[in-house]
């Protein structure tokens, strides 16, 4: 299905010039592409951030229910951390200059718990490709209790999406860890992807299945035998540490594309999108919180996500100062370059674009929709 997709060559003059003028600043500033020693020492932060409290759980350092507790809540900060500012650079090859490396360090969502092979397909093939496509781009699919996107069929349920949202976003990697990777395996394998990307469907399910062992000894055999926890302050423990962490990942992840301020794009019976791919991407995008730089370093850059839809394989630490180029580059080209001020603000956004969609019934005939404009149709 994707193969019949095709970005517009119109108006593709955005993307050689912007191409260009990041090129140039690389180059007249002697700098790597790459993370180098910056991201070596991030990804010590952020493991320590995620290990320490579980060996001091383990070690039976902290033994108090409500300390541990408080460890299960910093691993979880931890384990979106590593999600965030880690593997995602090394999984789209921006980590380091050298591939073994991106390839070992991209190992880290497998560490997890999580299947790196399947999230390069979601992620890097569908998503990065089809940005906002409808039937494309897995990321506003409809799944039954959400619609994300305005070409979604329309459910009673969805009046009140806008409630419900949250406390579904805090279950992601809860899901993802237990079940999701067995369903987009088998999934991926039916419909070729596995072949289309040259993967090893032998190799990968069993990478896959000693994931889901280690998760399940890492979490609960060794501190069964190692602590004087009870089985149930353990799951306990899990589910909070796993709760935090997909709360904070769709705290990241949903308001840079499921918002009113960005575009949703219907497929054309041609197949023919209206845009070359580098507007597409700026379309149906946006940045938030681009001065707070605490919560920049954090979320790995994340919230520069027009930076990193249009350049993914450039390690995020420069997503800072490309970002000027970026704006610049649009505004003279007539383009969108969306950037909420805050998180606070991108999530009301976001909030405001479910209930919208749970009220929407009409569908403009357009191909790419700005459903700001739907909210007053």
């Amino acid at each position: 299905m994707e193969a019949n997709l095709r970005f517009s060559k119109e108006g593709i003059g955005f993307q050689r010039e912007l191409n260009k003028r990041v090129h140039q600043y690389f180059k007249e500033n002697n700098l790597s592409k790459n993370g180098g020693w910056a991201m070596r020492g991030k990804t010590l932060v952020m493991f320590l951030l995620y290990l320490t409290p579980y060996l001091l759980l383990l070690t039976g350092v902290i033994q108090s229910g409500w300390l541990a507790l408080l460890a299960s809540a910093v691993i979880g900060i931890g384990l979106a951390g590593i999600g965030l500012s880690v593997m995602h650079d090394a999984c789209h090859g921006a980590y380091s200059s050298n591939p073994k490396e991106n390839e070992f360090i991209g190992y880290s969502l497998n560490f997890l718990g999580a299947s790196n092979f399947n999230w390069k397909i979601q992620h890097n093939v569908l998503h990065h490709s089809y940005t906002n496509i409808t039937e494309h781009d897995e990321d506003i699919d409809n799944r039954g209790l959400f619609r994300f996107t305005p070409y979604a069929p329309l459910k009673p349920i969805h009046r009140y999406q806008h409630w419900y949202a949250w406390p579904f976003y805090s279950l992601m990697t809860l899901f993802w860890v237990l079940l999701k990777d067995y369903f987009r395996f088998a999934k991926y394998d039916k419909e070729g992807l596995i072949n289309q990307v040259n993967g090893s469907k032998t190799k990968e399910l069993i990478i896959l299945i000693f994931t889901k062992v280690w998760i399940l000894v890492y979490s609960f055999a060794l501190p069964l035998i190692f602590t004087d926890f009870s089985f149930g302050q353990i799951v306990l423990g899990f589910l909070t540490a796993h709760l935090i962490a997909g709360f904070l990942l769709a705290l990241v992840f949903q308001p840079a594309h499921v918002s009113d301020e960005t575009a949703f794009v219907a497929i054309p019976e041609n197949g023919e999108l209206p845009y070359s791919f580098a507007e597409h991407q700026i379309r149906t995008t946006r940045n938030f919180a681009n001065e707070n730089r605490l919560f920049s370093w954090y979320a790995g850059g994340l919230n520069y996500q027009i930076e990193h839809h249009l350049f993914p394989h450039i390690c995020h630490i420069h997503y800072r100062k490309i970002a000027p180029i970026v704006r610049k580059t649009a505004e003279e080209f007539g383009l969108p370059y969306e950037n909420t001020p805050t998180v606070w603000e991108a999530l009301v956004t976001h909030g405001r674009h479910l209930r919208n969609l749970g009220r929407i019934t009409q569908i403009p005939q357009e191909s790419v929709v700005q459903t700001a404009t739907m909210a007053h149709a």
